[in-house]
């Protein structure tokens, strides 16, 4: 077995996480194209994909592109607990496991060099017990930095397995899009593509300053530090999340500032409760939304002091999405979602803000309590009656 000092950091990402339990979970779905979710697709098979179905979008535009699909709806506590039997498998491998999401984590094995041959050893046998104790495929990427390590997954899948040896990692990186760059969504791609730069290649031979004058200081140094694979960040264990929060995908039909307004504040009921939970309190409250023609906008506001309270919290979730208002008008709206970051580890500050009445500290706990003992539906706001936020999506423990 190949031998490389310093590709030490795996990626492992499963496969198409949600529509690959369904089709674990049910034999007959097995090769057939699979999307999860009927109104919205959360998640498709690889079957599905290649009719161009992608999370994300519509239902009836799913079903046009791929007629022939199956259709089932979530069941979240089944990816939950496929998701634990697998990080379970990750601990057994390494206890350095930095987890990215419920179905990816980064593992650092450069200290089982004395039990296993080699990393790709280890991530070849990784890959087996996935298979063999959860049932389902992963796709592994191996290299010598995490952002690399994240590529090489990424070019890897479905199914697959790819080290970059430190020795070749450029001429890996290079030739590949600029989208593979972490950071490059669509509007970096489209201000990059239309000056020419396609590759990850072309965007390390601009230089630092080049890269600056077209997106900016921050976007730049960043972009240039990964064309040249420079990414100094270590695996981290027991690290808590900078953010919290949570979505929900409103489909192409038209809806009124009303309706998107109801959404939110069950959203941010659902954040709040979460940040309670685990003993935080955050600074900055991020409005995301996403329109028609699939384009974002991001709106953002830091107060002066960290809060866990609803009330607070919704105040300036409101007011970012009714200043956005105009550009829903014009491009409607088809997901909204919030978070909350600068988030204090140190317990909740609360910040009263005058103007906000509908709920107070004392009142979330309450209300947190009798969801608990209740159920999560058993208090709802009056604005949500009758509305669907879709389901939670599951998280890693926060």
């Amino acid at each position: 077995m190949l031998v490389v000092p310093g590709a030490t950091i795996l990626h492992a990402d499963l496969d198409a996480f949600y529509a690959s339990v369904e089709q674990r979970d049910d034999p007959a779905l097995r090769g057939r194209p699979v999307i999860v979710g009927g109104g919205v697709v959360l998640a498709c098979s690889y079957e599905a994909k290649a009719c161009g179905v992608r999370t994300a979008m519509g239902g009836r535009q799913a079903r046009l592109l791929c007629p022939q699909a199956v259709i089932v709806p979530p069941r979240m506590s089944a990816y939950t607990a496929a998701s634990r039997a697998v990080f379970e498998v990750f601990r057994s491998t390494t206890p350095e496991v930095e987890g990215l999401s419920i179905d990816e984590a980064f593992l650092d094995v450069a200290g089982l060099h004395r039990i296993r041959p080699s990393p790709l050893a280890v991530a070849a046998q990784l890959r087996r017990d996935v298979r063999e104790r959860v049932g389902l495929a992963i796709t592994v990427g191996v290299a010598r930095t995490k952002f690399l390590a994240k590529v090489a997954s990424g070019v890897a899948k479905p199914d697959g397995l790819l080290l970059v040896p430190p020795d070749g990692e450029l001429s890996f990186l290079h030739p590949l899009p600029v989208e593979r760059l972490w950071g490059v969504g669509p509007v970096t791609s489209g201000k990059l593509r239309e000056r020419g730069i396609r590759t990850v290649g072309q965007v390390a031979r601009l230089g630092e300053a080049g890269l600056v004058s077209i997106l900016g200081p921050g976007a730049g140094h960043h972009l240039h530090a990964l064309a040249h694979n420079r990414d100094p960040r270590r695996v981290q264990t027991g690290k808590r999340r900078g953010s919290m929060g949570a979505q929900s995908a409103l489909g192409r039909g038209r809806r009124t500032p009303e309706a998107i307004e109801a959404v939110l504040a069950g959203l941010v009921d659902r954040v709040g409760k979460r940040m309670r939970k685990a003993g935080r309190a955050g600074r900055t409250v991020t409005l995301r939304l996403r329109f028609d023609d699939f384009t974002r906008a991001t709106r953002s506001h830091t107060l002066p002091r960290p809060t866990d309270s609803t009330r607070t919290l919704l105040t300036v979730a409101r007011a970012l999405l009714r200043a956005a208002g105009p550009l829903i008008a014009v491009q409607g709206c088809t997901l909204v979602g919030v978070s909350i970051g600068n988030l204090d580890d140190d317990g909740a500050v609360q910040l009263e803000l005058p103007f906000a009445r509908d709920s107070g500290p004392d009142l979330d706990v309450a209300l947190d309590a009798v969801r608990d003992r209740f159920g999560s539906s058993s208090v709802v706001r009056g604005a949500l009656v009758g509305r669907d936020l879709g389901p939670a999506v599951p998280l890693l423990p926060d």
